[in-house]
């Protein structure tokens, strides 16, 4: 999924391949599977092409990483404890990020400031499957991040 993200537009397996190869050795129809798996699974939508598919991610890589932490933190018997939790593990960076999301989904005169730190509400995302609102938060529950 990241080669797929990375270029924000549809792919071949033979772009995806070229691309891995720079840093190791894979085979073609390696890479073939995973992406078939990955249209399989819901992750990725394909179009032909001649003989071959151009691949287009289904959701973007924040919506997918949004729908992984919503999984888990439903999945909790604590969701509070759970969030304290989380929360205690963040640098301060990213408390900044939270506090700048949490201005922009309150609404109006709040996402301003959040602007001024360079966050995107996410209206505002630029990515084409927002556009479309194809988000597939179910195919994160497998959690391979493939």
């Amino acid at each position: 999924m990241t080669r797929v993200w990375k270029w924000n537009r549809p792919v071949t397996v033979r772009e995806v391949l070229e691309d891995l190869q720079q840093e190791r050795s894979i085979a073609y129809t390696t890479v073939m599977t995973v992406l078939d798996n990955l249209h399989q699974k819901g992750w990725v939508r394909r179009e032909a092409e001649g003989r071959a598919y151009r691949y287009e991610a289904v959701s973007t890589r924040p919506a997918y990483a949004a729908a992984l932490m919503n999984e888990a933190w439903s999945q909790s018997d604590n969701p509070a404890a759970a969030l304290v939790a989380f929360f205690g593990m963040m640098s301060e960076e990213q408390r900044q990020a939270l506090s700048d999301a949490v201005r922009i989904v309150q609404g109006p005169g709040s996402a301003e400031t959040a602007a001024e730190s360079g966050v995107e509400s996410p209206d505002e995302s630029s990515g084409p499957s927002d556009a479309r609102g194809d988000e597939n938060p179910a195919a994160a529950r497998d959690g391979a991040g493939r």
